[in-house]
């Protein structure tokens, strides 16, 4: 960068408040986050009315964050081509109509189409929503300003099954989607009134598309998607058309960052990743984001399949994480400007680490509370790590540079998520044969309490069936608890290991370095 973009870049500062800029960029973040969880517990309902399988309900899931991966890392280009101002403006607009679409849909094909439309619209509004709330607060009070940013990346994807369970219950599926669109023209006309484009995010000519580039992105990222989230259902590399698919996936993401490199005219900028504080900060929210998004999954699925919870109860259940994430985002915006953030980020994956330790010690005779607690402290541990690893993450990078580096980063997040979403059905589903495997051996003749428990049941049975027909029930029934327990022993592990991967990343916070008194007077 020459002399005069740097001095233009720290004397430009925004004519209206950077709270007022806030207010369009958190309400189109928030809207954009909340749609890739709140249509989870709607899936069934969806499925019904357009007559398609669970499965194929799922791509209606994918479509949405394929769309929105491939458009995250362009963000720089596109805010290039028409200035960020316009292309968030625009963003909205697609996305806002799309909701509109996805809502009237009549059939699978056509919610597809829609969902696709609305992740091209929403992948560019939170790269752009974390660069503006950068650009626009000094440096010493960045910390205030990724507290408000916690609320859309934590707290709206964990209340997202709620507020969905709780539209599909008492109003209509499609009304999931029709919320978007009053918030999606309010931020839009907040957005057209209080947005402005600093000399370096306005409109550039000669702009030229890195068409290589953006083939190879799609090509990977699409078929990456797909191998995560069919792997499991066809036993992952087991499968022909698995290991193909993930073979392009790899080849195709080795010649885009080939081309990034080589192309002057590339979609992103990756010498970022020469910044230490970048790439170590981008490496833990990446784990971070894999743990948040696996544990979100598996949640409600052991309080269903295990519990009895209804899809209602079971997103209620999760909101303690929303209180506890909210909590530690008003605790961050107070104190993080006056306590050293990698203090607050080291504290934060510890008590994440411990809640995960938590959740993998429950059995089937809990109480409300005992989900309650470990949530709470999960999302508390959560918001008080994640608002600091993003402000340590930029702390060495220039304004102009905010774009591009929040496009690749939320990109990274997004495959993170998506890695950790597919690790943890997996590591469930092999957990639970393991310890079937291991608990079987124990369903034996000369196990003295197998066989009185068996004796008991078929007793039971044999007054209302025939001896051999009870005999039968018995062992079935014995076997339903087996398998009841593996599979409880495979979410158990899965919550520790998320546990682990939280502890294992805190050696790292060592490496970064802290936001200092002289870095808040360049500002």
């Amino acid at each position: 960068m020459s002399e005069t973009a740097e001095t233009t870049n720290i004397e430009w500062k925004p004519k209206n408040s950077p709270w007022l800029i806030c207010i369009p960029t958190i309400l189109a973040g928030f809207m954009f986050v909340l749609d890739s969880t709140i249509a989870n517990v709607a899936l069934p309902h969806m499925a019904g009315t357009f007559s398609a399988s669970r499965e194929e309900s799922t791509w209606i899931l994918t479509c949405y964050l394929v769309a929105s991966g491939i458009t995250v890392p362009t963000v720089d280009w596109f805010c290039k081509l028409l200035g960020r101002k316009n292309f968030f403006m625009l963003s909205l607009i697609i996305f806002t109509l799309a909701s509109f679409c996805c809502g009237i849909a009549d059939s699978l094909a056509a919610m597809l189409i829609a969902r696709g439309i609305q992740g091209f619209g929403g992948g560019g509004i939170l790269p752009i929503c974390q660069a503006v709330m950068l650009e626009s607060f000094p440096k010493e009070k960045r910390g205030q300003a990724m507290a408000v940013f916690g609320l859309v990346v934590i707290i709206a994807p964990i209340i997202g099954p709620v507020i969905g369970g709780w539209i599909t219950d008492n109003l209509n599926w499609p009304w999931i989607f029709f919320i978007n669109i009053p918030i999606g023209f309010i931020a839009l006309y907040l957005a057209k009134t209080f947005l402005e484009d600093p000399p370096y995010a306005k409109r550039q000519k000669n702009v030229k598309l890195d068409y290589w580039g953006f083939i190879f992105l799609i090509t990977w990222i699409v078929s990456l998607q797909i191998v995560l989230d069919k792997g499991n259902n066809v036993d992952w590399f087991n499968t022909t058309w698995i290991c193909q698919l993930f073979t392009v996936s790899c080849i195709s993401a080795l010649l885009f960052f080939i081309s990034q490199i080589r192309n002057k005219e590339s979609l992103i900028d990756i010498s970022i990743f020469k910044d230490r504080n970048y790439f170590i900060g981008t490496f833990v929210q990446v784990i971070m984001m894999a743990v948040l998004l696996a544990s979100l999954a598996i949640l409600p699925q052991f309080l269903q399949i295990m519990m009895g919870y209804s899809a209602y109860l079971s997103g209620l259940s999760i909101m303690p994480r929303g209180l506890g994430s909210l909590t530690a985002t008003i605790i961050c915006g107070l104190i993080s400007d006056k306590v050293d953030n990698r203090i607050l980020l080291i504290i934060g994956l510890f008590l994440v680490g411990i809640a995960g330790f938590s959740l993998g010690f429950l059995n089937l005779n809990i109480a409300s509370v005992n989900i309650a607690i470990p949530n709470f402290v999960f999302g508390f541990g959560m918001g008080l790590s994640f608002i600091p690893v993003i402000a340590l993450s930029v702390v060495t990078l220039n304004n102009s540079q905010m774009t591009n580096a929040s496009g690749v980063q939320n990109l990274l997040k997004n495959i993170g998520g998506a890695i950790g979403t597919s690790l943890a059905s997996t590591m469930i589903t092999r957990f639970s044969q393991i310890h079937q495997s291991y608990l079987v051996d124990n369903l034996t003749p000369l196990n003295s309490v197998f066989t009185e428990r068996l004796n008991v049941i078929w007793g039971a049975l044999s007054q209302y069936t025939s001896f051999d027909f009870a005999n039968y029930m018995a062992q079935y029934s014995i076997y339903g608890s087996l398998v009841k327990q593996a599979t409880l022993f495979g979410f158990m592990e899965t919550f520790r290991i998320c546990g682990l991967a939280c502890f294992a990343v805190i050696p790292f916070i060592f490496l970064l370095k802290g936001i200092s008194k002289k870095d808040e007077k360049e500002t």
